[in-house]
């Protein structure tokens, strides 16, 4: 193992409330003349429980990183590291939810089969995989519609399902891929606040990547702001904001406006790596 490779192993062991480690991890797609280098050099530490969302210019690579830390895609270059541990595959503990929700259920699967569907091979009793889905579907407000199949339901209840089925593996860390673009304002206000919920309920850490930068600072602790690609870190913001939120109140507030003021500035006039 190289040097700068043991020296992040060795401090995200040691210190146990480092959730996710990401050091210097790159990508790029293809080679020669046509090679695109989405992501390039991006090194951030999630600790335990936090909430930290990731945005950035259009075609920033927020998705590729995203798929890098879920083990969908091996890291061109760097390494990255889940509870300690070096990931080399998708990650033990990790659930991702994702952007399109039509896609992502399956449909010919009932509400509760959806949820169910990644339980099987965990060792999980069928009586216990019934009482887990059962709870997860519960927490997110779709009790009742168990039989039900995802093209009966609205936009907004397919991604409840989405979440149910995330929930339903007791994830330690959740990412999310603009889980809630393709849904109304109204329903997303929900979505989010029952996101939220969910992170204070079950002690998860959430990476969340977003195009909405009101969303952005809403949700988060931190708000990570990438580049152009090659996309890098411009800036890591601490989001001072008190917790509960409140869709209004916490909207209203100066230092709310100010922090998502700050966050467009650096979205809009994020340069490209020179």
């Amino acid at each position: 193992m190289a040097n700068s490779e043991q020296h992040i192993a060795d401090a995200a062991l040691r210190d146990v409330g480092d959730m996710l480690v990401v050091d210097d991890i790159s990508h790029i797609y293809g080679t020669g003349v046509s090679a695109h280098h989405a992501i390039d050099g991006l090194r951030f530490v999630v600790r335990e429980r936090e909430f930290v969302s990731i945005v950035g210019p259009s075609g920033a690579g927020k998705t590729t990183l995203l798929r890098v830390l879920a083990g969908l895609l091996a890291p061109t270059e760097g390494a990255v590291w889940v509870g300690g541990k070096r990931s080399t595959g998708v990650p033990e503990g990790m659930a991702m939810v994702f952007q399109d929700y039509s896609r992502s259920l399956l449909p010919w699967l009932t509400v509760e089969k959806n949820v169910a569907f990644p339980l099987k091979g965990t060792g999980r009793t069928a009586a216990d995989r019934v009482e887990v889905v059962a709870d997860a579907l519960q927490e997110v407000g779709l009790a009742g519609f168990e039989k039900r199949y995802p093209w009966q339901l609205s936009g907004g209840m397919q991604q409840r399902v989405a979440i149910a089925r995330a929930l339903a593996y007791r994830p330690k860390l959740l990412l999310m891929d603009e889980p809630f673009a393709s849904v109304d304002a109204q329903t997303r206000e929900g979505l989010e606040d029952l996101v939220l919920s969910i992170r204070d309920r079950h002690d998860v850490t959430i990476l969340f990547v977003t195009h909405d930068i009101d969303e952005s600072v809403y949700l988060a602790d931190r708000v990570l702001v990438l580049s152009r690609p090659p996309a890098h870190i411009v800036e890591d913001i601490r989001v001072d904001l008190p917790f509960p939120r409140d869709q209004i109140a916490t909207r209203e507030r100066l230092d709310f406006v100010q922090l998502r003021g700050r966050v467009a500035r650096l979205v809009h006039g994020a340069p490209a790596e020179g």
